[in-house]
C-alpha cells in the first residue's frame, strides 16, 4: 500500500485517523535546490483562500471547493518546468499526502491575518506558518505580503512582523520572499497602487526590512515602466500574476517583457493559471513555463 493518498477520501481518512503521517512524510520528502541549474523558477501560488479570497476569473466562489483546487494544483505541479508551490499549511499538507510535493520547491505563506474586506485588513498578522514551522517542515522559503498604507496605523505592526520574519529567515538561511504594495482605502476597500512610482517606493521599503538581506527575495507585480521598477533593486525577484482583468494574450505579453529584465528570476502565479478563462490548466501552465524557460517540452 502506498504511503501517499490516492483519493480525496483517503486524505480525509488520514487526517482523521493518522495525523502523524504528515510529520513522517515531511521528514522523508524528496527535496531539491531552491534555485535550479538554469537560475529560473516557476511557482504556482495558492494561499488566497486563507485570506477569504475565493474569487478567480470573475467567479466569486471559484476556489471554494477544496477537492477541485487540489486537482488543479496537482495538474499544475505535474507539468514539465513547474518548480513548486506557495500555500498555507492546510493546502500544503493535503498536497503532501497526495505525493505532489516530492522533488518540489515549497514556499510557506506567513501572514494571512489581514482578511479581505475586514476593518482590520491592514493589521496583517502572522497567522499562517511561522519561521520555525517553515524550517522544521523542510520548506525552502517563506512569503509575506507587506501592504503599506500611510493613513492606517496598523501598517507599522505589519512592517514590524515582516521585519522580524525576514531577520529570522535570513539567520536560518531560508529565503524570505517579500511582496510589497503601497495601499490605500477607496470607499472602504483596500486598493494597491500599481503605478511605477508606488511600486518603486514599496520596493525600497521592503528590501530594507530585517537585520539581513542575503536570503531576501522580492515578489512584485507586473506594471507599466517595469524597466524603471526593476532598476530599484538588486534582489532576486519573482513576478506575481494576481487575477488580471486584461485578455490572456495581453497579460502573457506583459509577463514576457518583464521576464527579460535584470534580477527577474521567474513567475509565481496562482489564479491566472489554476482558473484560466478556457479552464485548460495544463495549457495555461505550459504557456507560463515557456516564458520562464523557453525550450521546455510539454
Amino acid at each position: 500500500m502506498s504511503e501517499f493518498a490516492a483519493t480525496h477520501d483517503e486524505v480525509r481518512a488520514i487526517r482523521a485517523t493518522e495525523p502523524g503521517r504528515i510529520a513522517k512524510l515531511l521528514a522523508a520528502r524528496r527535496r531539491r535546490p531552491f534555485v535550479p541549474a538554469d537560475g529560473r523558477l516557476m511557482i504556482v501560488a495558492a494561499d488566497h483562500p486563507a485570506r477569504g479570497a475565493l474569487s478567480a476569473s470573475g467567479r466569486a466562489d471559484a476556489m471554494a471547493s477544496r477537492p477541485e483546487l487540489l486537482d488543479r494544483l496537482c495538474a499544475a505541479l505535474a507539468r514539465p518546468g513547474v518548480d513548486g508551490v506557495l500555500a498555507t499549511a492546510d493546502i500544503l499538507e493535503d498536497l503532501l499526502l497526495l505525493g505532489a510535493l516530492e522533488d518540489k520547491v515549497v514556499v510557506s505563506s506567513l501572514n494571512r491575518g489581514g482578511l479581505a474586506g475586514a476593518r482590520f485588513e491592514m493589521d496583517d498578522r502572522m497567522t499562517g506558518y511561522d519561521v520555525r514551522g517553515t524550517v522544521e517542515s523542510g520548506f525552502d522559503a517563506a512569503k509575506m505580503l507587506t501592504r503599506i498604507d500611510y493613513d492606517d496605523a496598523a501598517t507599522v505592526a505589519t512592517l514590524q512582523a515582516c521585519a522580524e520574519a525576514v531577520t529570522e529567515l535570513n539567520r536560518a538561511q531560508t529565503v524570505a520572499m517579500v511582496e510589497p504594495f503601497i495601499s490605500r482605502r477607496v470607499e472602504g476597500k483596500v486598493v494597491n497602487d500599481l503605478s511605477a512610482d508606488a511600486v518603486i517606493r514599496s520596493i525600497h521599503i521592503a528590501q530594507g526590512l530585517g537585520a539581513g538581506s542575503a536570503y531576501t527575495w522580492m515578489k512584485l507585480p507586473v506594471v507599466d515602466e517595469m524597466e524603471r521598477v526593476m532598476d530599484a533593486t538588486t534582489l532576486p525577484t519573482l513576478l506575481l500574476g494576481g487575477d488580471p482583468t486584461t485578455a490572456p494574450d495581453e497579460t502573457y505579453a506583459s509577463w514576457r517583457r518583464a521576464l527579460a529584465l535584470p534580477s527577474v528570476r521567474g513567475l509565481i502565479v496562482g489564479r491566472t493559471l489554476l482558473y484560466p478563462a478556457d479552464d485548460d490548466v495544463a495549457g495555461a501552465v505550459d504557456t507560463a513555463v515557456a516564458m520562464v524557460r523557453p525550450g521546455v517540452a510539454a
